[in-house]
């Protein structure tokens, strides 16, 4: 393969997401109890997810855009109580500060620089990670997510866009992810080479949409594709 580039998912492929997402909204709920008791005993932890699951049902339509559902959940919790959308925002933010408060994987740091010495990255995800505030955004040379390029993995567009970005095409652009139907599946349509990190040493899905469909590379974590990356990487590339 010739790899001028590499894309990166986020969630799960740098940073476990489950653990953030419990902790925002432990942190959320923490707020409310403080700031906002009616809401808080209205709204515990597992009523205010079901509720942000029905406003996704309702809302297919943003079905990239993690904030807008969230910041519609938020409205309806407060509406319930009685309350204004003016605390919206600031409930909002206490949620998204912890949701970026990640712990990387071990390996995701020294990878990032041991890639980044060779060829350009960049992060293509359908999460709504910041990775301004989580200290990353120095690592990529561009940032693609759902929420604000209006579509989601495993559409072809997204991973074109991040393509253009980086300016090389997609045959010459390695995706990484952990999903093999968003990552894996998606990219290769889109005409990108593709890596499956399956940290977990599990069998490819029995899957009939994925038969037919096997990455170039399966990695058990980001050293793997690093050392991969310094052996095979087209020189020149580095980046800026």
């Amino acid at each position: 393969m010739r790899i001028r580039a590499v894309s990166l998912d986020l969630d799960d492929t740098l940073w476990p997401i489950e653990p953030a997402i419990v902790a925002a909204e432990q942190a959320l709920d923490e707020w409310l109890r403080t700031h906002h008791a009616p809401v808080a005993a209205a709204w515990p932890i597992a009523a205010l997810r079901e509720l942000r699951e029905r406003v996704s049902d309702e809302h297919p339509h943003l079905a990239h855009d993690f904030t807008a559902q969230r910041l519609i959940t938020l409205e309806r919790a407060f509406a319930a109580c009685g309350i204004g959308d003016q605390h919206v925002a600031d409930a909002y933010e206490v949620y998204f500060a912890a949701r970026n408060r990640v712990d990387c994987y071990a390996d995701a740091l020294p990878a990032l620089h041991a890639i980044g010495a060779h060829v350009p990255l960049a992060s293509i995800s359908n999460g709504n990670a910041d990775l301004g505030r989580i200290g990353l955004r120095t690592h990529f040379r561009a940032c693609i997510s759902a929420r604000e390029y209006g579509i989601a993995k495993p559409a072809a567009a997204i991973f074109h866009a991040a393509c253009d970005a980086l300016g090389i095409a997609p045959g010459e652009v390695l995706h990484v992810g952990d999903d093999p139907w968003l990552d894996v599946a998606g990219a290769r349509a889109a005409g990108l080479r593709t890596a499956w990190l399956n940290r977990g040493g599990g069998a490819w899905p029995d899957h009939q949409a994925l038969a037919d469909v096997r990455p170039d590379l399966e990695l058990r974590d980001l050293g793997e594709l690093a050392r991969w990356i310094e052996a095979h990487a087209v020189a020149g590339d580095r980046a800026g």
